[in-house]
């Protein structure tokens, strides 16, 4: 207790020497920009596969977890402000064995997630050149981009810094028309309400649904820089969750409501589907590079980012030390570039894009309730530094969250708790063997 408190007191005196600077409206853009990526592309099919018309619930139900699961972030943001996120908060709340096995399952989510969107990219790219998503053919897109990628990076040149507005707009532009048309074309007999899921299959599209919802905690790192935080981080929240959740809404609502049970049949590119019926093949194409675009960017900002995992473990020894090599010339952690493209390709090849989604959800969830449990250990210890976010049953939300998680992830089938399970079991024996060696 006395060194997670120590990061707790060591973190608030940083704190001191930023500028509070984001208000209300940059929050809330924020957290709309990170949270809406291209799942939302591709999963309005899955989703109709197991819940049909009753789609819906499974969105409503996804962003009452969601508001609860930040909410408690925003808690323990605001008592451990240092880069790291989930991370930062479980190590400072719970020690450094713990933290190691939430920087584990955290790779291995970045893995899942890049995995599966490339995945997604090459179906897309399937349906803009046909034969292309087939076969050699799709494998040979598959390594092409991650090795474009990765060849980029290693050069230290930063596309997600650099392609992060055009982006926005590339991802929101085609949903916002698609929208608009759709809205003046609904099949009201498509759209008709079955009655409430059965517990069982609503769980399961909440697991799989995660995915489009995920990525709102990554707005909540600089905690530290902004203005009035008890007002406006739960109000961000709250708004963000908002829009989000209308925008998904919507779009599934027309998805529904134009194709109703075709919707099932375009599992690829269902949104593209539904543009081509609405504004013909110009519309078509355009949701396609829209989400080809999306996905292009994420897998640019991923590239950039998650290889600095497998550097930071070669780094701390818990990886051979030539994972932390640098580049003599480019300076950039060129081996675990190459390993992290090389394993993305891998796997992407291999696998579809759901598949990957679902075994990526539960390692969200499961670093979720790690997040969650750090906020309950900082709340029910009392010793907030000044400026804490404090709210009204502050005590209850973390214990909420986890129980929804738990809900969640009691739905995952015994694969995917296994990739989790022997996830922990190598962090851990990597762990110990850093222990012994530094021991000896």
């Amino acid at each position: 207790m006395n060194d997670s408190r120590a990061a707790g007191e060591a973190a608030a005196q940083g704190e001191h020497g930023l500028v509070r600077a984001i208000g209300l409206r940059q929050f809330t853009a924020s957290i709309v920009n990170v949270t809406v990526g291209a799942g939302i592309f591709v999963l309005p099919a899955a989703v109709s596969m197991q819940l049909g018309a009753a789609a819906p619930a499974a969105y409503l139900v996804c962003a009452v977890a969601m508001a609860l699961i930040v909410t408690s972030f925003a808690l323990a943001g605001s008592r451990v402000s240092v880069t790291g996120g989930i991370y930062a908060y479980v190590e400072a709340a719970f020690g450094p064995f713990v933290g190691v096995l939430a920087g584990a399952v955290q790779y291995l989510v970045l893995w899942l997630t890049a995995a599966g969107l490339l995945s997604a990219f090459a179906d897309q790219v399937s349906l803009l050149v046909p034969g292309a998503g087939q076969g050699l053919a799709r494998i040979a897109v598959i390594v092409a981009t991650s090795a474009l990628l990765a060849f980029v990076n290693v050069r230290g040149v930063k596309p997600g810094a650099r392609l992060v507005e055009g982006i926005t707009v590339a991802k929101l532009l085609p949903l916002a028309l698609l929208i608009g048309a759709g809205l003046f074309a609904l099949d009201p007999a498509k759209l008709a309400w079955p009655g409430w899921p059965a517990s069982e299959a609503l769980g399961s599209s909440v697991l799989l649904l995660i995915f489009a919802f995920a990525g709102i905690e990554v707005a909540l790192v600089p905690s530290g820089e902004v203005r009035d935080p008890a007002r406006t981080v739960p109000r961000a929240v709250g708004l963000a969750l908002c829009i989000t959740t209308t925008l998904y809404l919507a779009v599934q609502a027309v998805a529904q409501g134009v194709l109703g049970s075709e919707l099932q049949e375009n599992a690829a590119a269902p949104l593209a589907a539904v543009a081509g019926r609405l504004l013909g093949e110009t519309g078509r194409l355009l949701v396609l590079l829209g989400g080809s675009v999306s996905m292009f960017g994420y897998l640019s900002g991923d590239m950039l980012a998650s290889p600095r995992s497998i550097f930071a473990f070669g780094r701390d020894a818990l990886l051979p030390g030539f994972f932390a090599s640098v580049h003599e010339r480019f300076r950039t952690p060129h081996v675990a570039i190459a390993t992290h493209a090389a394993l993305i390709a891998t796997l992407a090849a291999s696998s579809q894009f759901t598949v990957l989604a679902l075994l990526s959800n539960v390692g969200v969830l499961s670093l979720y309730l790690a997040g969650c449990a750090a906020a309950l250990r900082f709340v029910l210890r009392g010793d907030a530094p000044l400026g804490a976010l404090r709210l009204p049953g502050e005590r209850v939300i973390p214990v909420l969250a986890m129980g929804v998680i738990l809900w969640i992830l009691a739905h995952a089938t015994l694969r995917e708790i296994a990739v989790l399970a022997v996830t922990l079991a190598a962090a851990t024996g990597l762990y110990l063997l850093r222990r012994a060696r530094m021991s000896r």
